[in-house]
């Protein structure tokens, strides 16, 4: 259960839930123009698709992977180095050097959109969009790499520590879909684009499973 929960912590990260709406918006185009907000809601909407399914691609093939030459062959994973005989098989003796350039170029994509959506969160505290040139976009960028940072220093386990860390994001997710859930069917939030009753009925099955999940997580550990 640890690690299902760590796999959809990985797959939908909480914080890219606020960082594909910002993507769009904080170019702050013609917003008084109807047929701009409709453009912008349509890219909005295809970017946050094909971003998703991209996502739970990579990750399915890395968890088919998985199961192909660990399970297959009853073998235990208790630590990061033994991830990359997955590659064995395709690409042979060059497994590790392809798998090691494809964990760091993954830990620096996680350190942009974890500090652009730290970033965006923070300034939207104050009403601004994300902005790298504004104080408050900066400080939330250094809020959001400072703890990161401790946290590698204090973790002795890399391969526990980032099933645990993306166990907490799955923790963390039912508080963000249910709250933008709340905010994206309120009238006063959204006006004539609020959701419509299906969306959000819908929308809140989704969030209820997750958090069955989270609490199948804890009772599991206990």
């Amino acid at each position: 259960m640890l690690i299902i929960m760590s796999v959809l912590g990985a797959v939908v990260m909480p914080h890219n839930l606020f960082l594909h709406s910002e993507v769009i918006q904080s170019r702050e185009w013609n917003l008084e123009d109807e047929t701009v907000i409709k453009k912008q809601l349509k890219y909005e909407f295809y970017d946050t698709l094909l971003s998703m399914v991209i996502g739970w691609a990579i990750n399915s093939a890395m968890i088919i992977l998985a199961a192909s030459t660990f399970f297959k062959e009853n073998i235990a994973v208790e630590e990061l180095d033994q991830a990359q005989q997955l590659l064995v098989p395709l690409v042979g003796n060059n497994a590790g050097v392809i798998f090691a350039a494809a964990l760091l170029l993954a830990g620096i994509s996680s350190i942009i959109t974890s500090g652009i959506a730290g970033a965006s969160i923070f300034a939207g505290f104050y009403g601004e969009a994300y902005n790298t040139k504004d104080l408050h976009s900066k400080l939330g960028i250094i809020l959001s790499f400072v703890p990161a940072l401790l946290i590698i220093f204090l973790v002795g386990d890399p391969f526990k520590g980032l099933i645990l860390l993306q166990m907490l994001l799955s923790v963390q997710l039912p508080i963000t879909v249910f709250t933008q859930v709340y905010l994206t069917s309120s009238k006063k939030v959204m006006g004539k684009y609020v959701n419509s009753r299906s969306t959000t009925i819908i929308l809140l099955l989704l969030g209820t499973m997750v958090t069955v999940l989270n609490i199948a997580l804890l009772i599991s550990l206990f």
